[in-house]
């Protein structure tokens, strides 16, 4: 079995075939999604999806891009808004200086935020980084020092010493299918590198579908080929690497039951 542990299945992209979709992934072997927040102010909509299918949980979260809309969102709300069973991270938060779609302070504040939560309920805590590599070290860095969390670093596509500071913080690394393209000789290093018990895959649905299906709207299906390509950087076969990325993300996601005691 294989675990998409980041899609966003509440995207318009979806609306019209959301059910065809998660039985697609079942197909290929899906045995778990996970469908991520970016607004919180939005969370119903995600709760409604996760709740409709009993292979797809949730997050509750603001996405860095949105942070300046909902820095009234307190990690008090995380936390209560975390307790429903089918919640099962905080997130997605962090620092996206690509876009810098929100100001950067705001970004950090509700990624500190995000950090409280996830410290207090013991849920991991699912990190957009992008183009941020030093300031997400340094804040990583001073809240562990505050007490341990449980994170992911989500679509990895940053430099080795984020990921190396990562892991030494206790972190898990999460490839999407930006790992299968041709120009990612630098990523797969990094990949090559992270210790087994800490690597993910997810697809980002609907972005970034891998390889043959780049260019195409992605979805929780192709979370297969990333694996494949995961499997051949490390050197472990197809079904090692489900094992492996399946049995870290239910080490990880601790609220997340496994297929046998499964609950709706």
């Amino acid at each position: 079995m294989l675990i998409d542990s980041h899609c966003h299945l509440d995207f318009p992209d979806f609306a019209e075939e959301r059910a065809a979709i998660v039985a697609r992934a079942l197909a290929a072997g899906v045995g778990r999604m996970v469908t991520i927040s970016t607004r919180v102010k939005r969370f119903q909509q995600i709760l409604e999806i996760a709740e409709t299918f009993n292979e797809v949980y949730c997050s509750v979260g603001t996405h860095p891009h949105n942070a300046a809309e909902e820095l009234d969102v307190t990690a008090d709300e995380l936390v209560r808004l975390s307790s429903h069973p089918k919640v099962v991270a905080i997130g997605e938060a962090g620092l996206d200086y690509f876009y810098d779609r929100a100001p950067r302070e705001a970004q950090a504040q509700g990624f500190r935020t995000h950090i409280a939560a996830a410290r207090r309920t013991g849920l991991p805590l699912v990190i957009h980084s992008r183009d941020a590599d030093d300031d997400m070290a340094a804040i990583l860095e001073d809240e562990t020092g505050k007490g341990a969390f449980p994170f992911i670093l989500h679509c990895f596509s940053s430099g080795r010493r984020l990921a190396e500071v990562g892991v030494a913080l206790g972190g898990y690394v999460s490839f999407s299918g930006i790992l299968t393209f041709k120009n990612s000789a630098e990523l797969r290093a990094v990949a090559a590198d992270v210790p087994r018990d800490r690597l993910l895959v997810e697809t980002d649905a609907p972005y970034l579908a891998p390889i043959p299906f780049r260019g195409k709207r992605n979805e929780p299906a192709y979370v297969a080929n990333t694996a494949k390509m995961l499997a051949e950087t490390i050197g472990v076969s197809e079904t090692e690497i489900a094992d492996i990325t399946t049995e870290n993300v239910f080490r990880l996601f601790t609220k997340m039951p496994r297929p046998d005691v499964a609950t709706t």
